[in-house]
């Protein structure tokens, strides 16, 4: 069991750890940076919308009204995490008044 389980790990750590060796030292032009730096955003989204309407059964409404908080907050903000703290106040706060 344990050989199973040290052979996943290596399975999986190898294929994040050469890419950090290989371009550890390599300099990027600062168009590549940018689109870099929006990868975090791209990989949330692709993690959530897919499910958001299913996110809470029988309540479509909220889901699309904490969506939408996420979207305006994450616009004057700015950032990950206080979109989605919003987005789930949101979606607790209309619960709990009915919606």
């Amino acid at each position: 069991m344990a050989v199973l389980i040290m052979g996943m790990m290596v399975v999986t750590y190898l294929p994040r750890f050469i890419p950090f060796v290989v371009m550890a030292d390599r300099k990027f032009s600062p168009r590549l940076e940018e689109f870099f730096g929006y990868i975090p955003y791209a990989a949330l989204g692709a993690l959530i919308i897919p499910g958001f309407l299913t996110a809470i059964p029988g309540h479509v409404e909220v889901s699309i009204m904490g969506v939408i908080t996420a979207l305006l907050i994450g616009y004057w903000k700015g950032g990950v995490v206080k979109p989605v703290l919003g987005a789930i106040l949101s979606c607790t706060l209309f619960i709990s008044f009915g919606f």
